[in-house]
C-alpha cells in the first residue's frame, strides 16, 4: 500500500508550459484588440495612437512656448504653414484651385509680423502687424490667382474663378489669422502663460466631450455637420472646460476663479464652433479627414481644429482681464 499524501503541506502545482504561456499571451491580445477595436468603432479613430502623438505635439509645445519665445515662433510656423497647405491641398482636390506658393508665404509673413513691433513709437504694434500681414497674406493669393488666370492652363470660368479666389481668402483667415492670435499673445509679458491656459481648456473639452459623449451620448447635437456629437458630449465638454478655466485661473494665471468660469465657458464656445466648422468643411468636400498623415489624427488641422477661434477668445481675454 502507498502512503497517504501529507495534507499540512501545499499541494506542489505544475508550472505552466511554453505553450499554455502563449495560448494565454495570444488570448489576452485578442481580448485587448476587441476592446481597442470597440473603442476605434465608436471614435472613428485608432484612439491610443492619438493619444501617443497628441502627447508628443503637447512636448514639444511646452518646451518651445516656455523655455525660448522665440522658439515658439519656429514651432507656430511649421503649424500654420502645414495646416494651411492641408487645407489648400484638400480643397483643390475638390476642384477649387488654390495657389499654394503664395499660401507659405503668406503663413510665413503673418508668423514674425504678428510677434515683432513694427515700429511702437508710431503705433505699428505687433496687432497691427498682424492684421497688416493678413490683408497682404489675401492681396498675395489673390493677385497671384489673377495672374495665372493669364494663362490658358489656369483659365476658369467666372464663377469658379470666384471660388478660387473665396477659398484662397479662407484660408488665409482661417488657417493663417486665427491660429496667429496666440502668437500675438504670446508676444506680451506672461502672455504665453494665458496660451498654456487656453490650450489647456481647449484639450478638457475635446476630453470632457470625448469621455461623456462615449458613456452617456444619446442625443444627436447636429447630425447634419457632425454625426458624432451629442448634447450629453457637449455638457461633458462644459464642466471640464469650466474646471480646467478655474484651476488655470487659479493656479497659472493669478486671477480670480470667476475669470476661470468665463474662460471655460467662452473656449468651450469656440471650441464647439471650430469643431464643427471643420466638420462642415469635411462634409462639404466629402472626405473624413483634411489629410492622413498624422497617424491616429488625420492631419494637424483635425487635430487643431478646436483651437484656432480659441486663440482669437484667448486673445480677447487677455486684454481684458490684464
Amino acid at each position: 500500500m502507498t502512503a497517504p499524501e501529507d495534507e499540512s503541506h501545499p499541494r506542489q502545482h505544475r508550472p505552466p508550459t511554453r505553450a499554455e504561456i502563449q495560448a494565454r499571451a495570444q488570448d489576452l491580445e485578442a481580448q485587448v484588440r476587441a476592446t481597442n477595436d470597440k473603442i476605434n468603432a465608436r471614435t472613428g479613430r485608432p484612439i491610443v495612437l492619438a493619444i501617443i502623438v497628441g502627447i508628443g505635439l503637447g512636448a514639444a509645445l511646452l518646451v518651445s512656448l516656455l523655455i525660448i519665445k522665440e522658439l515658439f515662433l519656429l514651432f507656430a510656423a511649421v503649424l500654420i504653414v502645414t495646416v494651411s497647405l492641408e487645407l489648400s491641398t484638400a480643397l483643390r482636390s475638390s476642384g477649387r484651385h488654390v495657389p499654394r506658393v503664395p499660401i507659405v508665404i503668406g503663413a510665413l509673413l503673418i508668423v514674425p509680423a504678428s510677434f515683432f513691433a513694427i515700429d511702437a513709437e508710431s503705433g505699428l504694434t505687433r496687432e497691427a502687424g498682424h492684421w497688416l500681414a493678413t490683408i497682404a497674406a489675401i492681396l498675395l493669393v489673390v493677385v497671384w490667382r489673377l495672374v495665372e488666370q493669364l494663362t490658358p492652363s489656369r483659365r476658369v470660368a467666372g464663377a469658379a474663378l470666384g471660388r478660387d479666389l473665396g477659398a484662397s481668402a479662407f484660408i488665409v483667415l482661417y488657417a493663417m489669422f486665427l491660429p496667429s492670435f496666440f502668437i500675438v499673445l504670446t508676444s506680451h509679458e506672461g502672455g504665453q502663460w494665458w496660451v498654456l491656459a487656453a490650450l489647456i481648456v481647449v484639450v478638457s473639452v475635446d476630453t470632457g466631450a470625448y469621455v461623456s459623449g462615449l458613456s452617456f451620448g444619446r442625443h444627436k447635437m447636429v447630425p447634419s455637420i457632425s454625426p458624432n456629437k451629442t448634447w450629453e458630449g457637449f455638457a461633458g465638454s462644459v464642466v471640464a472646460a469650466v474646471i480646467a478655466g478655474v484651476l488655470c485661473a487659479w493656479l497659472m494665471l493669478q486671477q480670480p476663479l470667476w475669470v476661470g468660469v468665463i474662460m471655460g465657458l467662452a473656449i468651450v464656445l469656440t471650441a464647439t464652433v471650430g469643431d464643427l466648422t471643420e466638420s462642415l468643411i469635411k462634409r462639404d468636400l466629402g472626405i473624413k479627414d483634411i489629410s492622413t498623415w498624422l497617424p491616429g489624427h488625420g492631419g494637424l488641422l483635425d487635430r487643431l481644429d478646436s483651437a484656432l477661434p480659441s486663440a482669437a477668445a484667448a486673445y480677447a481675454l487677455f486684454i481684458i482681464f490684464t
